[in-house]
């Protein structure tokens, strides 16, 4: 990241996108088939680019996971990330960031995952029932790999599972279970081949969250009127209307 948006010329706003792979191809083509395009320099570990269509935008290509934080820190204006990622990595990501448009790409499903051995085990209530045995037998809680642990722990807690350890996993949580390390895992899928090939499966009713990029709008940055201005030319270019009274009053 080039710097805070408060550093930047106060009439120009900043939009962050994926810096690398599939995902920042399809936010390329995205743009594109609503007339704006964005392109990065070329040279390789050059973080920046341009956007074409709109005046006054700088481009900035960030990690998936960084966009959200700069989002909430008000760093850029507008972003695009999975809505798990805003969700986990922003406590209080409603009042932080505007979800603006689904984009179509980078669905993924968060579920709570179980072993296929486990037959009797369905439901969110099944899943507690075993919890419980498992502190009953052997003194310890029942163990969930993740690396979701917000909207995890959220989700445990709506469904009034209590006695269960969050371990976080930041390789292949799939692997967690048959490793050892865990009894289930809640991850991202969106095949659900991989979770077959570990032989694990959802529980019916183990969704946390169906996410997919979206673009997102930070409520908290700086925002004069000459960059609420730049906002609402790019909103009503890529045919969503104008931005700037689209935020959340903080």
């Amino acid at each position: 990241m080039a710097g805070p948006a408060s550093d930047r010329s106060a009439d120009r706003i900043i939009l962050g996108l994926p810096s690398k792979g599939r995902l920042r191809d399809a936010c390329f083509e995205w743009f594109a088939e609503r007339g704006v395009t964005v392109e990065g320099t070329g040279a390789e570990r050059e973080y920046a680019g341009r956007v074409v269509g709109v005046e006054g935008v700088d481009l900035a290509l960030l990690s998936a996971g960084e966009i959200p934080k700069e989002l909430a820190a008000g760093r850029i204006h507008l972003g695009v990330t999975g809505e798990d990622m805003v969700r986990e990595r922003i406590p209080d990501a409603d009042a932080a960031v505007r979800l603006l448009a689904a984009m179509g790409f980078g669905f993924a499903d968060l579920v709570i995952a179980v072993p296929d051995a486990w037959a009797d085990v369905e439901t969110m209530a099944d899943l507690d029932a075993v919890a419980g045995r498992l502190r009953a037998d052997l003194g310890r809680p029942l163990r969930i790999a993740t690396k979701y642990h917000l909207l995890v722990r959220r989700f445990l807690r709506a469904q009034g599972v209590a006695d269960c350890l969050l371990v976080d996993s930041q390789g292949a949580t799939e692997g967690a279970v048959r490793q050892g390390a865990a009894e289930a895992i809640a991850d991202i899928t969106t095949s659900g081949a991989t979770l077959t090939d570990n032989r694990l499966r959802p529980l019916v009713d183990g969704l946390i969250l169906k996410s997919q990029a979206h673009l997102c709008l930070s409520n908290r940055a700086a925002l004069g009127p000459a960059r609420a201005a730049r906002l609402d030319a790019l909103g009503e270019a890529l045919g969503l209307g104008p931005l700037a009274s689209a935020r959340v009053p903080q």
